[in-house]
Protein backbone atom coordinates (compact mmCIF):
# COMPACT_ATOMS: atom_id res chain seq x y z
CA UNK A 1 0.00 0.00 0.00
CA UNK A 2 1.82 3.04 -1.06
CA UNK A 3 1.13 6.69 0.13
CA UNK A 4 -1.38 9.28 -2.01
CA UNK A 5 0.71 11.94 -4.02
CA UNK A 6 0.44 15.24 -2.91
CA UNK A 7 -0.46 14.34 0.73
CA UNK A 8 1.70 15.10 3.60
CA UNK A 9 2.47 13.23 6.69
CA UNK A 10 3.49 13.60 10.08
CA UNK A 11 3.35 11.22 13.03
CA UNK A 12 3.30 12.45 16.73
CA UNK A 13 3.99 10.42 19.53
CA UNK A 14 1.57 12.81 21.60
CA UNK A 15 -0.37 15.58 21.56
CA UNK A 16 -3.14 17.56 23.41
CA UNK A 17 -5.43 16.98 19.72
CA UNK A 18 -4.71 16.56 16.00
CA UNK A 19 -7.71 18.79 15.33
CA UNK A 20 -5.45 21.98 17.47
CA UNK A 21 -2.54 20.55 15.54
CA UNK A 22 -3.82 21.35 12.78
CA UNK A 23 -4.29 24.94 13.51
CA UNK A 24 -1.45 25.35 14.66
CA UNK A 25 0.19 24.18 11.20
CA UNK A 26 -2.21 25.19 9.03
CA UNK A 27 -0.96 28.49 8.23
CA UNK A 28 2.58 26.95 6.97
CA UNK A 29 0.95 24.33 5.01
CA UNK A 30 1.56 24.34 1.16
CA UNK A 31 -0.66 21.42 0.51
CA UNK A 32 -2.97 18.97 2.67
CA UNK A 33 -1.46 17.58 5.42
CA UNK A 34 -2.47 13.99 7.56
CA UNK A 35 -1.91 14.59 11.36
CA UNK A 36 -1.81 11.00 13.40
CA UNK A 37 -1.78 11.00 17.11
CA UNK A 38 -0.31 7.81 18.73
CA UNK A 39 -1.43 9.34 22.06
CA UNK A 40 -3.94 12.08 22.34
CA UNK A 41 -4.68 13.85 25.60
CA UNK A 42 -7.45 16.21 24.98
CA UNK A 43 -9.44 15.18 21.68
CA UNK A 44 -12.78 16.73 21.71
CA UNK A 45 -16.33 15.49 19.63
CA UNK A 46 -18.82 17.27 18.30
CA UNK A 47 -20.95 19.84 20.24
CA UNK A 48 -17.60 20.33 22.41
CA UNK A 49 -18.22 17.21 23.91
CA UNK A 50 -14.81 15.72 25.12
CA UNK A 51 -13.14 12.58 22.94
CA UNK A 52 -11.90 9.93 25.31
CA UNK A 53 -9.01 8.41 23.58
CA UNK A 54 -7.70 5.31 24.83
CA UNK A 55 -4.26 3.77 23.79
CA UNK A 56 -3.83 1.87 20.57
CA UNK A 57 -6.90 3.41 18.82
CA UNK A 58 -6.36 6.04 15.98
CA UNK A 59 -6.44 9.85 16.26
CA UNK A 60 -5.63 11.70 12.86
CA UNK A 61 -6.65 14.98 11.25
CA UNK A 62 -6.59 15.33 7.79
CA UNK A 63 -5.82 19.72 7.16
CA UNK A 64 -6.06 21.67 3.70
CA UNK A 65 -7.39 24.69 1.94
CA UNK A 66 -10.11 23.82 -0.05
CA UNK A 67 -12.02 25.53 -2.54
CA UNK A 68 -16.17 26.31 -2.95
CA UNK A 69 -18.21 28.03 -0.19
CA UNK A 70 -19.01 26.82 3.30
CA UNK A 71 -21.94 24.44 2.50
CA UNK A 72 -19.92 22.63 -0.50
CA UNK A 73 -16.74 22.44 2.07
CA UNK A 74 -18.87 20.82 4.34
CA UNK A 75 -19.97 18.22 2.37
CA UNK A 76 -16.25 16.55 3.35
CA UNK A 77 -17.85 14.74 6.55
CA UNK A 78 -19.42 12.40 3.61
CA UNK A 79 -16.05 11.98 1.63
CA UNK A 80 -14.49 11.33 4.90
CA UNK A 81 -17.53 8.72 5.90
CA UNK A 82 -16.76 6.70 2.28
CA UNK A 83 -12.73 6.11 3.01
CA UNK A 84 -13.27 5.49 6.30
CA UNK A 85 -15.66 2.64 5.29
CA UNK A 86 -13.13 1.42 2.48
CA UNK A 87 -9.89 1.74 4.77
CA UNK A 88 -12.02 -0.70 7.38
CA UNK A 89 -12.65 -2.77 4.43
CA UNK A 90 -9.13 -2.98 3.32
CA UNK A 91 -7.56 -3.97 6.65
CA UNK A 92 -10.15 -6.36 7.79
CA UNK A 93 -10.65 -7.59 4.07
CA UNK A 94 -14.52 -7.82 5.07
CA UNK A 95 -17.31 -5.10 4.90
CA UNK A 96 -19.94 -7.55 6.56
CA UNK A 97 -21.56 -5.61 9.51
CA UNK A 98 -20.37 -2.11 7.92
CA UNK A 99 -22.75 0.92 7.87
CA UNK A 100 -22.56 4.64 7.51
CA UNK A 101 -24.51 6.70 10.08
CA UNK A 102 -25.77 10.55 9.38
CA UNK A 103 -24.27 12.46 9.73
CA UNK A 104 -20.31 11.37 10.57
CA UNK A 105 -20.36 7.80 11.90
CA UNK A 106 -19.12 4.63 11.01
CA UNK A 107 -21.10 2.07 12.47
CA UNK A 108 -20.17 -1.98 12.66
CA UNK A 109 -22.27 -4.54 13.75
CA UNK A 110 -24.16 -1.97 15.24
CA UNK A 111 -22.27 -0.46 17.37
CA UNK A 112 -20.06 3.26 17.00
CA UNK A 113 -16.63 2.45 15.36
CA UNK A 114 -15.55 5.60 14.46
CA UNK A 115 -16.41 9.49 14.25
CA UNK A 116 -15.97 12.50 11.89
CA UNK A 117 -15.32 15.78 13.39
CA UNK A 118 -15.20 19.07 10.41
CA UNK A 119 -13.17 22.12 11.95
CA UNK A 120 -12.31 24.89 9.57
CA UNK A 121 -11.40 29.09 9.33
CA UNK A 122 -12.63 31.64 7.20
CA UNK A 123 -14.27 34.81 6.83
CA UNK A 124 -17.95 35.04 5.13
CA UNK A 125 -18.90 32.77 2.83
CA UNK A 126 -15.18 31.43 2.52
CA UNK A 127 -13.12 28.50 4.14
CA UNK A 128 -10.03 29.51 4.31
CA UNK A 129 -8.53 25.96 5.91
CA UNK A 130 -10.60 22.78 6.26
CA UNK A 131 -9.52 20.20 9.34
CA UNK A 132 -11.14 16.70 9.04
CA UNK A 133 -10.81 15.14 12.54
CA UNK A 134 -10.96 11.31 12.70
CA UNK A 135 -11.55 8.77 15.46
CA UNK A 136 -11.55 5.20 15.28
CA UNK A 137 -11.72 2.54 18.34
CA UNK A 138 -8.77 0.31 16.67
CA UNK A 139 -7.94 -1.72 19.67
CA UNK A 140 -10.27 -0.42 22.80
CA UNK A 141 -13.93 1.10 23.61
CA UNK A 142 -15.00 4.30 25.28
CA UNK A 143 -16.21 3.20 29.19
CA UNK A 144 -19.49 3.69 29.73
CA UNK A 145 -19.47 6.64 31.94
CA UNK A 146 -17.86 8.37 29.33
CA UNK A 147 -20.60 8.12 26.73
CA UNK A 148 -23.65 10.95 26.34
CA UNK A 149 -27.40 9.36 27.10
CA UNK A 150 -28.76 7.22 24.23
CA UNK A 151 -25.76 6.75 22.36
CA UNK A 152 -24.61 3.84 20.45
CA UNK A 153 -22.54 1.98 22.26
CA UNK A 154 -19.26 1.59 20.80
CA UNK A 155 -17.28 -1.00 19.41
CA UNK A 156 -13.53 -1.81 18.30
CA UNK A 157 -12.30 -3.14 15.34
CA UNK A 158 -10.70 -5.71 17.54
CA UNK A 159 -13.53 -7.04 19.49
CA UNK A 160 -15.56 -7.25 16.44
CA UNK A 161 -13.33 -8.81 13.75
CA UNK A 162 -10.65 -10.24 15.69
CA UNK A 163 -8.19 -8.28 13.35
CA UNK A 164 -5.28 -6.05 15.03
CA UNK A 165 -4.70 -3.33 13.38
CA UNK A 166 -1.75 -0.66 13.97
CA UNK A 167 -2.58 3.22 13.72
CA UNK A 168 0.51 3.95 11.09
CA UNK A 169 -1.05 0.87 8.91
CA UNK A 170 -5.15 2.21 9.44
CA UNK A 171 -3.67 5.54 7.90
CA UNK A 172 -2.12 4.34 5.03
CA UNK A 173 -5.53 2.78 4.02
CA UNK A 174 -7.44 6.15 5.13
CA UNK A 175 -5.13 8.14 3.23
CA UNK A 176 -5.31 6.24 -0.20
CA UNK A 177 -9.61 5.44 0.20
CA UNK A 178 -9.94 9.87 0.90
CA UNK A 179 -7.48 10.49 -2.29
CA UNK A 180 -9.62 8.16 -4.23
CA UNK A 181 -13.01 9.96 -3.18
CA UNK A 182 -11.32 13.79 -3.24
CA UNK A 183 -10.57 13.45 -6.49
CA UNK A 184 -14.23 11.96 -7.28
CA UNK A 185 -15.82 14.64 -5.58
CA UNK A 186 -13.56 17.58 -6.71
CA UNK A 187 -14.07 16.21 -10.44
CA UNK A 188 -17.93 15.26 -10.67
CA UNK A 189 -18.89 16.86 -7.47
CA UNK A 190 -21.67 15.89 -4.67
CA UNK A 191 -24.01 13.38 -6.54
CA UNK A 192 -21.76 10.32 -7.20
CA UNK A 193 -20.52 10.78 -3.49
CA UNK A 194 -24.27 11.31 -2.33
CA UNK A 195 -25.45 7.74 -4.13
CA UNK A 196 -22.53 5.75 -2.55
CA UNK A 197 -23.13 6.96 0.53
CA UNK A 198 -26.67 6.08 1.00
CA UNK A 199 -25.51 2.94 -0.72
CA UNK A 200 -23.89 2.28 2.62
CA UNK A 201 -26.17 3.88 5.08
CA UNK A 202 -27.37 2.79 8.19
CA UNK A 203 -31.14 2.45 8.38
CA UNK A 204 -32.20 4.00 5.47
CA UNK A 205 -36.46 3.10 4.79
CA UNK A 206 -36.65 2.67 8.90
CA UNK A 207 -38.11 4.70 11.80
CA UNK A 208 -35.40 6.80 13.11
CA UNK A 209 -35.56 9.73 15.04
CA UNK A 210 -33.25 13.19 14.82
CA UNK A 211 -32.42 15.41 17.76
CA UNK A 212 -31.35 18.63 18.21
CA UNK A 213 -30.77 20.94 20.98
CA UNK A 214 -34.65 22.00 20.91
CA UNK A 215 -36.67 19.35 19.64
CA UNK A 216 -37.11 15.75 18.20
CA UNK A 217 -38.42 14.62 15.24
CA UNK A 218 -39.21 11.09 14.40
CA UNK A 219 -39.76 9.86 10.98
CA UNK A 220 -38.87 7.57 8.26
CA UNK A 221 -35.40 7.77 6.67
CA UNK A 222 -35.83 8.64 3.10
CA UNK A 223 -32.32 10.00 1.37
CA UNK A 224 -29.97 12.86 2.07
CA UNK A 225 -30.44 15.58 -0.12
CA UNK A 226 -27.70 17.35 -2.57
CA UNK A 227 -26.85 19.81 0.49
CA UNK A 228 -25.99 16.94 2.75
CA UNK A 229 -28.86 17.24 4.79
CA UNK A 230 -31.41 14.69 6.42
CA UNK A 231 -35.22 13.95 4.46
CA UNK A 232 -37.29 11.78 6.97
CA UNK A 233 -41.11 11.16 6.14
CA UNK A 234 -42.88 12.11 9.10
CA UNK A 235 -46.63 12.23 10.78
CA UNK A 236 -46.73 15.99 9.30
CA UNK A 237 -45.63 15.38 6.43
CA UNK A 238 -41.89 15.48 4.58
CA UNK A 239 -39.22 17.36 7.35
CA UNK A 240 -35.31 18.35 5.95
CA UNK A 241 -33.13 18.23 8.83
CA UNK A 242 -29.51 19.92 8.08
CA UNK A 243 -28.06 19.17 11.65
CA UNK A 244 -29.04 16.70 14.41
CA UNK A 245 -27.81 13.60 16.55
CA UNK A 246 -29.61 10.63 14.96
CA UNK A 247 -30.92 7.42 17.46
CA UNK A 248 -32.54 4.24 16.63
Amino acid sequence: MSWPAGYGKRVLPEVDSTLDEAARIAGDLTGPEWILALRQTKGRARRGRDWKDPRGNFAATLVFRPDGAADQVALRSFVASLALYDACVAVTGRRDGLALKWPNDVLLNGGKLAGILLESTGQGSGVTYLSIGIGVNLMETPMKEWLEPGAVWPVSLLSETGIQVSAEEFLEALAQAYARYEAQFVTYGFEPIRTAWLSRAAKLGEVITARTATSDTEGTFETVDARGNLVLNTAKGRVTIPAADVYF
